[in-house]
């Protein structure tokens, strides 16, 4: 089967003051239609710059996409003009970004939004546009979607928000959806209700989603397989419960050992030491290595492959099974 999405050996730079600097490396992976992928990792890692160049939405300069390929529904999209990117975001591929509370624009009503991306993608009457609307409103669970369509961002709650930002998201129906951080400043109840909203969407419509978060929890409740991404680079890949069951670099150890657990016993929880490289400053070999245990001296001499070490496992470290 041809995968919906394929990214291959994609290289995505910067350009800053002190020269030209890699965000994401090498970054290699596939999605079939009708699949959920979680990308997860801490921030800084590279997700959204990784989602963000699959969309078209880095501006350039300063960004660059300085290797690789995206290839989208049999087309590619680096080779792409602009105004071919703009017609395939909406129907092809659509994003739900970060922050609900600022994501939506204060000045206009939640319906003008909505309409405009309607509008900028399908030939529809003002009454078939108004209807979609409306109708991918009710879909989200907003209630009294008519009415609410004469509402701004203000009137409505976060959780509000974050249904009406997967409302535009979906309102052309794309065969892609990218979640970025969609519970992010969500309370624990209201999370939940999104997780779930996303979910019956994909079985709606059949949609493929990259959901890109920090919270092993999510990625556990959601996906079908995972993409572990630490200082720009792809370090374990796996099907959901593989991963859980069985992970096999020290970083995704860490990760997990940080989420509390109903039989744990302890006064504090498990913590990674020390913080992410900045880009520009990423340490020879394994970029891991300074915060792992496990390090030897041959992990600082060169940067380790992602490697099969199963049937639909693959990991980048020397050290598995040490």
């Amino acid at each position: 089967m041809t995968p919906l999405l394929s990214v291959a050996n994609l290289t995505t730079t910067f350009q800053t003051g002190r020269g030209e600097a890699a965000a994401i490396e090498d970054i290699s992976f596939e999605l079939n239609e009708g699949e959920i992928l979680g990308i997860v990792g801490e921030s800084g890692s590279g997700k959204s710059v990784t989602a963000l160049t699959i969309m078209g939405l880095l501006p350039s300069p300063p960004a660059r996409v300085a290797a690789g390929s995206i290839h989208f529904a049999n087309q590619d999209l680096l080779r792409l003009s602009d105004s071919a990117m703009r017609r395939m975001r909406g129907p092809g591929m659509a994003m739900v970004f970060q922050e609900p509370m600022t994501s939506l624009n204060p000045v206009f009503t939640i319906g003008e939004q909505l309409t405009e991306t309607i509008r900028a993608h399908e030939n529809l009457s003002r009454r078939d546009t108004f209807a979609r609307a409306v109708e991918m409103l009710e879909k989200v669970g907003i209630p009294s979607a008519a009415t609410r369509m004469a509402d701004y961002p203000h009137q409505l709650s976060g959780g509000q928000r974050q249904r009406v930002m997967l409302a535009i998201a979906l309102c052309c129906r794309p065969k892609l959806l990218i979640a970025d951080e969609p519970t992010t400043a969500l309370d624990v109840t209201i999370q939940a209700q999104i997780l779930d909203l996303i979910m019956d969407l994909r079985d709606q419509f059949g949609m493929a989603i990259m959901i890109i978060t920090h919270n092993m929890g999510v990625i556990a409740e959601t996906a079908d397989r995972v993409l572990v991404m630490y200082a720009g680079r792809a370090i374990e890949q796996a099907p959901v419960a593989t991963l859980f069951d069985n992970p096999l670099h020290p970083y995704t150890k860490g990760l997990l050992s940080c989420v509390p657990t109903l039989d744990q016993r302890k006064d504090r929880l498990d913590a990674i030491p020390g913080t992410l490289p900045e880009p520009g400053r990423r340490p020879p070999g394994c970029r891991f290595a300074p915060r792992c245990s496990l390090a030897i001296p041959a992990c600082a001499e060169a940067t380790p492959p992602l490697e099969m070490h199963g049937p639909s496992h693959a990991a980048a470290c020397i050290r598995i099974g040490a």
